[in-house]
């Protein structure tokens, strides 16, 4: 249940007094243990509502992700894309998370809910959600502003309303985040918005916003089990408010996976290539973390505890992730027309990990650096 947004601040400044340390250079942070890392799988649940007062929005636990719609990752033919998204929804995977600047996904949505609307009963095409985001420059955010700007998507994306409008910003300098949402939250008032969220806010800017009672639902952070980053802070404050996480980066642009198993990518063409925006991006994280030697007894661990279970490595990733606490789905790259996983996706929703499992992905985690330390909150990584 939601606590409401007056609370939050005595709320959560009596939670932190119970879960802040101390360390040796006098700054404060999250105690490691005030959070359980891990939640065990018991039964299938290929669905979630995530809510903030009258706000709310059903959405499958394992989003389709479309920033690989943007470039980089080889061309896509538009026909084939929307037929392989018809694919994914006639298999249950049936939400769609993409942002006004990832090329032409809005475009292809649009395409595709068309085809929805025409080629599948209606209780089908009330199923499909659509997320997307709006990545603004930090500029003056007016009303008019804010609205032509949403307007453009809901033109794109051919719906009068918005399932999910997530929101990023630059420049914490720069209040005028609090602005955008107001007048998000306006426009959800109207019906152009169902339901409003975050992407890459950190846990100090998520607690100013809830104090100004903006209905936020969910904020969508990087989260892997290289980056536990959102576990230190950002659930604690999730759990306290009832806000979720929508996480991506979760199987590292495919490194968590066989392809990358036993390979030592510091001898110049030895292993699989790293070309593409999410290889790259997220080899830097496995840099900061401890290295290509420790993710490779990472990888050892993830194949022990797949071939256990008769599944894939990224099935594991996932499943260990979607178990923390205060995450409510988690992404899965599609590369629409090129590439199709809709079986090891499907089987991150069946699989239940056991303690034995929990235990050994914990302890190598463990061993990596504290990405908190090394970059910083959730999101702080684009704003440095």
């Amino acid at each position: 249940m939601s606590v409401p947004a007056h609370n939050v601040l005595s709320n959560f400044t009596d939670f932190k007094s119970k879960s802040i340390i101390s360390n040796r250079s006098g700054s404060r942070r999250f105690a490691s243990n005030s959070v359980r890392c891990c939640q065990l799988a018991t039964s299938e649940k290929r669905s979630v509502t995530v809510s903030n007062g009258n706000d709310s929005l059903e959405i499958c636990r394992v989003l389709n992700g479309m920033w690989q719609t943007s470039g980089g990752w080889g061309r896509i033919d538009r026909d084939d894309a929307v037929e392989a998204m018809l694919r994914y929804a006639d298999a249950g995977l049936s939400t769609f998370d993409m942002a006004d600047h990832y090329g032409p996904a809005e475009d292809l949505y649009g395409i595709f809910i068309n085809r929805v609307r025409r080629e599948r009963p209606p209780e089908f095409s009330e199923k499909i959600r659509g997320l997307t985001k709006w990545v603004p420059p930090p500029v003056k955010m007016t009303s008019s502003y804010v609205r032509e700007s949403i307007n453009v998507s809901r033109k794109r994306m051919d719906v009068p309303c918005l399932d999910m409008l997530q929101f990023h910003w630059w420049d914490y300098s720069n209040p005028g985040y609090l602005d955008a949402l107001k007048h998000l939250t306006d426009l959800k008032d109207e019906g152009k918005i169902k339901t409003v969220a975050l992407t890459n806010f950190d846990t100090e800017r998520l607690m100013i916003i809830l104090e100004n009672e903006i209905p936020v639902v969910s904020n969508q952070v990087q989260h892997s089990i290289v980056d536990m980053r959102p576990q230190q802070k950002m659930a604690e404050l999730c759990q306290l408010t009832g806000v979720k996480l929508i996480t991506y980066g979760t199987v590292m642009g495919g490194l968590l996976s066989e392809k990358f198993l036993d390979t030592n990518l510091a001898i110049p063409f030895a292993g699989p290539p790293l070309n593409t925006p999410s290889l790259q991006k997220y080899k830097r994280m496995v840099d900061a973390w401890g290295g290509w030697s420790q993710f490779q007894v990472l990888l050892q661990t993830l194949k022990k505890i797949s071939s256990k279970h008769g599944v894939s490595i990224p099935t594991v990733a996932v499943r260990y992730i979607l178990d923390q606490p205060a995450v409510a789905g988690s992404m899965v790259g599609v590369r629409l027309g090129l590439s199709e996983h809709i079986k090891d996706t499907n089987a991150i929703l069946s699989l239940a990990l056991d303690e034995d499992d929990v235990n050994s992905i914990q302890e190598i985690s463990k061993k990596g650096k504290d990405l908190l330390r090394v970059i910083g909150d959730c999101g702080d990584e684009y704003r440095r």
